[in-house]
């Protein structure tokens, strides 16, 4: 999920948590959270080893962390840009946002895929923040559908899902263009 654009003090302004997110965030997206060990956050956020299991006890939780600070933004970001349109109409405006998104200079497809992909143990506590954050789009998609007014609303959340899904992992690897026929076909979709 993109980032809220928030303004972030000077380096030397913020303090140690917060340095340590802001490297995690930086460092596991753009290469991934397996392939970033922590020696490499500690060095970027000029922090040291005690530091960091003193706010996050371990990598796992400090990825967990980095995920959860994520979708706090891309929710907020989603319901600010949402926040103008009339509920019948904001299923097909959020695929706006995820074009938006895909066509952003720092789009490197969605942190939360990416992460599932790479933690396989179904109790990290980064697939719970990803389970959560599934669960809010699919009742944000419900909510957004019944709005909308089409006939079986569940299906057709549940399809927007689908198309999300495809729409950023697409875009990822072909550009844009994927987000866009996402959008395509969730208007040919909310249009019954």
């Amino acid at each position: 999920m993109p980032q809220n654009p928030r303004k972030r003090a000077k380096p030397s302004a913020l303090g140690v948590r917060d340095r340590l997110l802001d490297a995690a965030d930086r460092l596991f997206y753009r290469e991934g959270v397996r392939a970033v060990g922590i020696d490499r956050v500690l060095a970027e956020a000029d922090a040291a080893k005690a530091s960091l299991y003193q706010h996050f006890g371990c990598k796992d939780q400090l990825v967990a962390s980095y995920l959860e600070r994520r979708t706090a933004d891309a929710r907020a970001h989603i319901e600010g840009y949402l926040a103008n349109t009339p509920p019948s109409q904001r299923a097909l405006k959020f695929f706006d946002w995820v074009v938006d998104w895909t066509e952003s200079k720092d789009f490197r497809g969605c942190p939360l895929q990416h992460a599932v992909s790479e933690l396989t143990d179904a109790a990290h506590p980064a697939r719970a923040i990803a389970h959560g954050q599934r669960e809010w789009f699919k009742e944000r998609l419900l909510e957004w559908s019944m709005a909308a007014g089409v006939k079986d609303a569940k299906a057709i959340a549940r399809a927007l899902i689908v198309l999300f899904d495809g729409a950023v992992a697409g875009s990822e690897v072909d550009g844009p263009q994927r987000a866009r026929d996402a959008r395509w076909m969730a208007k040919k979709l909310l249009a019954g």
